[in-house]
């Protein structure tokens, strides 16, 4: 609990590394995770310091790995994560990586290009071999002479020309054949005949067999095409609108037995490149499967390595070039076990000097350290999101565990709603630990699971103010017997007989609407709701056991009693938590020693908060006890007798609570008032005056020669990286202590205004617990009343099956409403409340978080 009331002592020192040592040293100080070094040579750029060319042999293999990656990925491999956590590698270790991911790489390169041009070769043979066997149907031997002539078909398969023409014709005719992108089709047909004027003929037909585009790797049905001409001319042209359109153009033998001899080759070269590319795959797959072994083990190693290296460059050298020395910031109790990753890093790299740490003074403030669980790191996520707290100050996180949940219950409170945000947290709780819930990629899950405990908290205390509200779903739960009785007011003679005109009931007396066959017609004709009068003997039998009476969810005027009692409670808790949140500024004044501020600020403070607001709290519960049902009529209101506390007048209209109310008032707001001037000026004249009581009687310097030994480098009181301009100043100048005096004379006006206005704003602002509670309880009754109640109300006997849909559609709207956007608003504006009503009376939240070394992420949780 120490440690998580406020931040833990961290401690500003240096390390002495020997050169042979420091790798191994800082590599078990990243395993152990407990030191946030400092930059010593911040005016140094990243190319000339001391072990840059480390660092590059480090991105060199990186950009190794990224290759291999990639090529793992274009091979549909998936690299797992690394099975455990290796050390970082020695220099003879890191060698050897570079060396086999180089040659990895290397095999890899050399693999896929070859494996790249088979498949391309293929493909071109099989296109080729498609093309042939097309331009066979195309150019097909005319029947003998003498045989009886063929029917012309209108079919692509036909051949072109008309065998009876063979005979007459002299001139020779020429083929070019290839294969065509099915997007490039119609314009090559339209460009061939326009260029060459009709003379040729043209024939298209999709290749049988999809095939890969080289260019974008997807699968396509190319278009295989035939082309006759006659002259040398136009073969030109054919050929030259070919390239331009990146035809793939192949020799067309002329006889049909070449074509045959060429088709015959092409089977043998293709069984052929089968065989090779096949063995060429196994080959790379077995690269591969070394990839997939060894790439996550490399990565980390050379990471940390790369991270080993980044931290030395941070270091700076000493006169004689053989220590390292390194400025961290260090949990004091954790030092004992930084000097034990030092000797053991000492050990591992074979020195014979051993390395250790020292710490030494600063000034400076250090960073803030709260460790935390898988628990506690939901709550002081919400207190780090306002601010990180500055050193060693209050820590907000231990009682936002109680008064957030329960802020936020305040204004969900409902047993059902409750019931289900608590399960489905527990559902993350037990389940906490399953990859797949921790490895989600969407960022609004991993939200809801990293708060699953804040979640269970505020399911687990809205089903308690649930219980207090007596809600269930909108509906009351009568979980003990009601201590009102109907039936005895029910035998009262005034229900029977009295015939005055009705009257509006006093909204602490439930209002029943009666049956008409239960009472005299004449008397319920004049009075449509029926009131309950607890000064008839057993109508009222006590107080009931635990929460609201469920006969209040059966009376008309039950809202105007809710939003008196919710009003009422929301200003008491408002106060209480004020009050808590400046109580809790006694710890910062006695810690940082300061105690003049519990007199000056915090006894003002306290004076101004209780002689007004708390003293409505008093007047509150003194109402409750003092007056019952016999005299509730003569009751006085609160709300005048509090404006007549400023106005320091009284109200003949409304009756003292008390002998002697007007007096006590008038002195409380006079000890408010006198309380303003000593939060306004007490702290700036007190520190006014012991700053001149402190120079009056400094002591004289003390000699040079009389000083410790400081190492070389550094000056009294300051790090090593230090200036001397930063001790060198002297004591202050009387300008400097009027600028000073102003300064805080300022802050402490700017925070006088801020609380005292303050306490009239958050006590208003608590009124939000009310406004929220009666929105989620209304909501909540409407959405039962216009969904359930009309499914079980119009509907008869054979509608059950129509209940399933309605009941389908209340849970979705139940969900999706009041669970989600109900539930974020209460959350938002419970987080309003801590941070501006409840955080500012003693949290300044203006320090930073201790960022330590570690390879392992999150080495504090």
């Amino acid at each position: 609990m120490g440690a998580l009331f406020r931040s833990e002592e961290i401690g500003l020192a240096q390390l002495f590394l020997h050169s042979a040592a420091a790798y191994s040293c800082v590599s078990e100080l990243g395993e152990r995770g407990l030191l946030e070094f400092r930059d010593l040579n911040p005016k140094v750029s990243a190319f000339q310091r001391r072990f840059v060319g480390e660092v590059r042999r480090c991105e060199e293999m990186e950009k190794t790995f990224t290759f291999l990656q990639q090529e793992l990925r274009g091979a549909g491999r998936v690299l797992g994560p690394c099975p455990e956590s290796p050390r970082a590698p020695l220099a003879r270790e890191a060698l050897r990586v570079q060396e086999q991911s180089e040659q990895l790489a290397q095999e890899l390169r050399e693999v896929s290009h070859n494996r790249a041009s088979l498949r391309g070769r293929l493909r071109e043979l099989r296109q080729y071999l498609h093309v042939l066997r097309e331009g066979q149907r195309f150019t097909s031997l005319p029947a003998p002479l003498g045989s009886p002539p063929r029917p012309r078909a209108l079919s692509e398969h036909e051949p072109i020309l008309d065998p009876s023409l063979h005979q007459h014709l002299d001139r020779k005719i020429n083929f070019v054949a290839g294969v065509i992108h099915p997007w490039r089709v119609s314009a090559f047909e339209r460009l061939l005949w326009r260029a060459c004027r009709g003379y040729l003929v043209a024939s298209f037909v999709e290749m049988p067999e999809p095939m890969e585009d080289p260019a974008t790797g997807e699968s396509i049905t190319w278009v295989i095409f035939l082309i006759s001409y006659w002259g040398e001319q136009i073969g030109q042209k054919i050929r030259k609108i070919s390239d331009c359109f990146h035809c793939h153009v192949y020799p067309y033998p002329e006889s049909e037995a070449s074509r045959a001899d060429t088709m015959s080759g092409l089977h043998s070269q293709i069984q052929d490149l089968s065989v090779v590319l096949e063995e060429t795959e196994q080959y790379l797959a077995q690269v591969l499967d070394k990839v997939v072994l060894a790439l996550p083990t490399w990565r980390v190693q050379i990471q940390k390595m790369k991270a080993i290296y980044l931290i030395l460059n941070q270091c700076s050298f000493d006169v004689t070039e053989k220590c390292l020395i390194a400025e961290v910031w260090c949990p004091v109790r954790d030092l004992t076990q930084v000097q034990d990753a030092l000797r053991q890093g000492s050990y591992k790299s074979g020195s014979s000097v051993e390395c250790f740490v020292q710490r030494i003074p600063t000034s400076e403030s250090p960073p803030t350290l709260i460790r935390t669980n898988k628990f506690t790191a939901g709550f002081q996520s919400i207190v780090d999101a306002y601010g990180v707290a500055s050193y060693q100050e209050v820590n907000p996180a231990p009682y936002a565990i109680i008064t957030f949940p329960f802020i936020f219950a305040i204004m969900f409170g409902d047993v059902g709603h409750g019931l289900l945000m608590f399960l489905f947290a527990l559902w993350m709780v037990l389940y906490e630990n399953s990859p797949s819930l921790q490895q989600a990629s969407n960022e609004i899950w991993l939200t809801f699971f990293e708060g699953r405990y804040l979640i269970l908290l505020m399911g687990a205390f809205s089903i308690y103010t649930g219980f207090i509200y007596n809600e269930c779903f909108s509906k009351a739960t009568v979980i003990f017997p009601s201590a009102w009785s109907v039936a005895t007011m029910a035998n009262h003679s005034s229900w029977r007989w009295d015939s005055q005109p009705p009257c509006d009931p006093p909204r602490s007396l439930p209002a029943l609407t009666p049956p008409r066959s239960a009472h005299s017609s004449d008397y319920l004709a004049t009075h449509p709701s029926l009131t309950l009068d607890p000064n008839v003997t057993g109508v009222f039998q006590g107080p009931y056991p635990f929460g609201i009476d469920p006969i209040w969810s059966l009376a008309t005027n039950h809202l105007n009693f809710l939003n008196s009692f919710k009003m009422k409670m929301s200003v008491v808790l408002g106060i209480v938590h004020m009050g808590f949140g400046v109580l809790l500024g006694v710890f910062n004044h006695v810690h940082f020693q300061q105690r003049h501020r519990l007199v000056l600020e915090l006894l003002p403070e306290m004076v101004f908060l209780l002689a007004l607001f708390g003293y409505l709290v008093f007047l509150i519960f003194y109402k409750w006890v003092k007056f019952s049902a016999a005299d509730s009529l003569v009751a006085p209101s609160i709300l005048i007798h509090f404006i007549d506390m400023f106005l320091f007048t009284s109200n003949a209209g409304n009756l003292p609570l008390y002998r002697g109310q007007v007096p006590v008032q008038t002195v409380l707001v006079a000890l408010a008032l006198a309380s303003v001037p000593v939060l306004l000026l007490g702290t700036p004249l007190y520190l006014c005056c012991r700053r001149r009581a402190s120079r009056t009687s400094r002591p004289a310097p003390v000699a040079a020669a009389e000083q410790e030994p400081l190492l070389e480098g550094q000056e009294a009181g300051n790090s090593v990286n230090a200036t001397k301009e930063d001790v060198e100043s002297g004591g202050p100048s009387p300008d400097a202590e009027h600028s000073d005096f102003a300064e805080i004379f300022m802050h402490q006006a700017i925070h006088t205004i801020e609380y005292c206005l303050g306490c009239v704003s958050n006590t208003a602002s608590y009124l939000r617990l009310w406004a929220l509670s009666l929105a989620h309880a209304q909501l909540s009754e409407v959405l039962w009343t216009m969904v359930m109640r009309n499914g079980f109300v119009r509907l008869s006997y054979a509608g059950g099956v129509v209940l399933v849909p309605v009941f389908a559609a209340f849970a979705v709207l139940t969900v999706a409403i009041l669970l989600v956007m109900e539930g974020l608003s209460a959350f938002l504006h419970a987080l309003r409340l801590h941070w501006v009503e409840f955080q500012n009376k003693f949290y300044v939240g203006a320090g930073y978080k201790l960022c330590p070394f570690a390879f392992a992420p999150d080495a504090w949780e």
